[in-house]
């Protein structure tokens, strides 16, 4: 029996080595033979500059141990078009086929996208773009490299400075995406000749800092049925949680995305144009003064470059620009790819609950004047400035909680309704404050002299009175 045991055991052993074997052969098998198609690539890459009668400085491509295989040449031939054949392509942008799909990258790589203004903004959305497959990008913008460009633009070194943007970001991406075709147009867009520059978009980015030339834009393309992407105003914020995309006509205090709002209505657009931007609250950053010295040069609008141009500086955090630039490249990949971002979600439920606060405060000051009223003198925006960014979405009385029903009330109800005499409360405490109104007025000849200290305490006074300052400074930065 213990022969029996012992042969059995070395049976097993004899197994399980020559399975160890197998497998081993197997893996080194199938390492060879990745080994081998990868040389194959460089080879084929290394004969294609070669056949072309390229002097770029050949280097033999490495050979990497990782499974990505390739580390590509960090220079490109004037051909460059030709140094990648479809293989090559698609290990590029494995990440974004197993994202997509075959019938989605073949939309993405077939898109032809346009982008107006090619700073912070733009600049951003065209490198994420040709990075994820976007093989026809047109780049329109008069502008030039400057110092102060540099904290913010994606591809502008100090060697670019005095170059025009749309080189800069053309050589770029041409050295990222060596199939990609650029072209770079050192041009203003005008609505007069509007379609020459976006012949054969599938989008449009509309990045152009200047207001009017925006609305142009955008109304072009609205007539024109040219779809088309807008960024609003990323100077002096600094919140990235507050960046978010919207139909135009959902924007909520934005002070870019309110005025090219209000001008496309005049116009007969209302909507149907998506657009990133930020409900941050520009803080005390504000416009950089010009100096005394330009004043006395002559009008102030001959500084700028062309007419209606602004000529003052706005204060830009770097990163925020990026943002923007991304959210837009994002947004018009998943169109292109046929995976549409629908409805995102913070912004819809939000403009509801605006609404309603806005329609119940209309009520409340009914009741107090004692007729009808068809406005007021606040807005949704304004509302969901006071809900959101002066009081936190919370209580002015303590413990400031979330109210489970929230409502806007006139603090000081001897006073008119402004963005200073509005607070958020409860809705059962708006009940007592304007029950305690009354019953001081039954009692008291002199209604000025009511105040709503008595009813809520010196503590919940200061934080109105804070507040208030908050709001101050808010209206300095709209002015």
């Amino acid at each position: 029996m213990d022969n029996f045991r012992s042969h059995q055991a070395q049976l097993i052993a004899t197994a399980l080595a020559a399975s160890a074997a197998t497998a081993g052969l197997i893996a080194s098998y199938n390492a060879y033979t990745r080994r081998a198609k990868r040389k194959d690539l460089n080879d084929e890459v290394l004969r294609s500059i070669q056949s072309n009668g390229s002097n770029f400085n050949i280097q033999k491509l490495q050979l990497s141990n990782s499974e990505d295989g390739l580390s590509f040449p960090s220079k490109s031939s004037e051909s460059s078009g030709n140094m990648y054949n479809e293989e090559l392509i698609r290990e590029q942008l494995a990440r974004n086929y197993a994202f997509f799909g075959e019938e989605g990258m073949k939309k993405v790589r077939g898109g032809a996208v346009v982008v107006v203004g090619c700073g912070g903004v733009g600049s951003w959305a065209a490198v994420m773009l040709a990075r994820s497959g976007v093989s026809k990008i047109r780049l329109v913008d008069f502008d030039y490299v400057t110092l102060s460009s540099l904290n913010r633009h994606a591809t502008a070194s100090p060697e670019d400075v005095g170059t025009p943007k749309v080189r800069c970001i053309e050589r770029t991406l041409k050295s990222v995406a060596k199939w990609i075709e650029v072209d770079a147009r050192v041009e203003i867009w005008r609505k007069e000749e509007g379609g020459v520059l976006l012949e054969g978009a599938d989008w449009v980015i509309d990045a152009i800092d200047n207001i009017q030339t925006k609305v142009d834009l955008l109304k072009y393309c609205t007539d024109n049925s040219i779809k088309v992407f807008a960024s609003m105003g990323a100077g002096a914020k600094c919140d990235p949680t507050r960046v978010q995309i919207s139909d135009i006509s959902y924007t909520i205090y934005d002070p870019l995305a309110r005025s090219v709002r209000r001008r496309l209505r005049l116009l007969g657009v209302s909507s149907g144009i998506p657009v990133v931007y930020s409900t941050e609250v520009p803080s005390e950053v504000k416009l950089l003064p010009l100096d005394e010295e330009e004043f006395k040069k002559g009008p102030v609008k001959e500084l700028g470059a062309f007419d209606d141009f602004r000529v003052r500086i706005l204060p830009v955090l770097g990163p925020l620009p990026s943002i923007f630039g991304l959210h837009i490249a994002t947004y018009i990949l998943c169109e292109l790819a046929g995976k549409p971002i629908v409805n995102p979600l913070p912004i819809k439920a939000r403009r509801k609950l605006y609404e309603r606060l806005w329609k119940d405060l209309l009520h409340r000051e009914e009741k107090l004047i004692g007729h009808t009223l068809n406005r007021i003198p606040l807005d949704e925006d304004d509302i969901a400035l006071i809900f959101e960014d002066i009081h936190r979405g919370r209580s002015v009385i303590p413990p400031h909680e979330v109210p489970t029903k929230p409502a806007l009330v006139r603090w000081d109800l001897t006073q008119p309704l402004t963005l200073k005499n509005c607070v958020v409360m409860e809705e059962k405490d708006t009940v007592k404050h304007i029950e305690a109104w009354y019953a001081w007025l039954e009692t008291n000849d002199d209604e000025a002299l009511f105040s709503p200290t008595g009813i809520w305490g010196s503590k919940v006074n200061e934080v109105v009175t804070k507040r208030a300052k908050e709001i101050e400074s808010v209206q300095e930065w709209r002015a």
